[in-house]
């Protein structure tokens, strides 16, 4: 079986909820930002939030755009380490469903889990337990799926420590191997301080998408205009996503600036925006789609997205809405 794209990333169970801002105060956790947090202290959260109204889906950066790519149609496999306890089973039935294949074989052990805090102004505030997530390796990966895969697609949080970094490496060893394309996201600003070295090594190298917002860019390049900060990374990378909120985004492809047009909706919750940009443009490009039309599409469903509680499109975006979108 051929694949659309392999997503390889942290498999975290998402528990969603809407909090006012004194409640964050009182927790003491820092607003619009991911935290990693122990099990106890991720226990002593949802205490504190007993009697609200709490959602729970398949998460993680990389699982979010894996969901999209498949509710557009796309074909995709995920490689992410997860525990055969319950929620560990939650998440590979939700992944599952949705139609996605998994690489990788559940052990024993506890399955990340991120809590997710929504404010009533959308920003949402990531409490984040990897667990059994942080103990993917580079033996868990093996070529067979790459090898029939257009792409693969890795997310940044993989490069904050070992092993999961050396896992990320060897995908991006195996794709090369093997002619796939390699698409790559930051993830989150906070990541550059740490791996700015690192992160532009794989930019100028074996990246051949990166996906980035525009703080990002700008951390990457010392930059500050959107179109200059998207030039020089396409200096080094053969293309680039790179969003800019409500504003939209800007695509480099073959030496040209396409700007995408942002779609005006009131957010809710911003969380899963940018992941389900990526699956846009991955799933675009994968099946047909020029590179315009692809960030249309990703536009599209950002914007969806965010006007609704939860990472994942809670209504699928049709065949026929998609050519509406895209202009066919």
């Amino acid at each position: 079986m051929s694949f659309d794209v392999y997503g390889v990333g942290n498999p975290l169970v998402d528990i969603q909820a809407h909090v006012p801002d004194e409640l964050l105060s009182q927790l003491g956790y820092h607003k619009g930002i991911m935290t990693l947090v122990e099990q106890p202290a991720q226990r002593d959260i949802l205490m504190a939030l007993e009697g609200r109204t709490i959602s729970r889906c398949a998460g993680g950066s990389a699982a979010n755009t894996m969901q999209g790519i498949a509710q557009f149609g796309g074909k995709g496999v995920f490689a992410g380490k997860t525990g055969t306890d319950e929620l560990g089973g939650f998440f590979r039935r939700d992944m599952q469903e949705a139609g996605l294949q998994f690489a990788v074989d559940p052990v024993d052990g506890q399955t990340g889990t991120s809590v997710i805090l929504i404010t009533d102004d959308a920003q949402r505030t990531m409490l984040t337990t990897l667990a059994l997530a942080a103990q993917l390796e580079a033996d868990d990966i093996d070529d067979s799926a790459i090898r029939q895969s257009k792409y693969v697609y890795i997310e940044g949080y993989l490069f904050g420590g070992e092993p999961t970094r050396s896992a990320a490496m060897r995908v991006i060893e195996l794709a090369k191997k093997n002619g796939v394309k390699v698409a790559f996201t930051v993830s989150d600003p906070f990541l550059i301080q740490y791996f700015r070295d690192q992160f532009r090594e794989l930019i100028e190298g074996p990246v051949d998408l990166l996906f980035c917002n525009l703080d990002e860019a700008r951390a990457l390049t010392g930059l500050h205009d959107p179109i200059e900060c998207a030039q020089a990374i396409h200096e080094h990378a053969e293309n680039v996503a790179m969003t800019l909120g409500a504003e939209g985004s800007i695509l480099m492809h073959e030496g040209e600036v396409i700007p995408i047009e942002g779609v005006a909706v009131k957010a809710i919750d911003t969380t899963g925006a940018g992941d389900m940009y990526a699956a846009g443009i991955l799933y675009g490009i994968t099946n047909g789609l020029s590179w315009k039309q692809s960030g249309r599409l990703a536009s599209h469903a950002a914007a969806r997205v965010v006007s609704q509680l939860g990472a994942r499109l809670a209504n699928v975006i049709s065949p026929a809405e998609i050519k509406q979108i895209i202009g066919t």
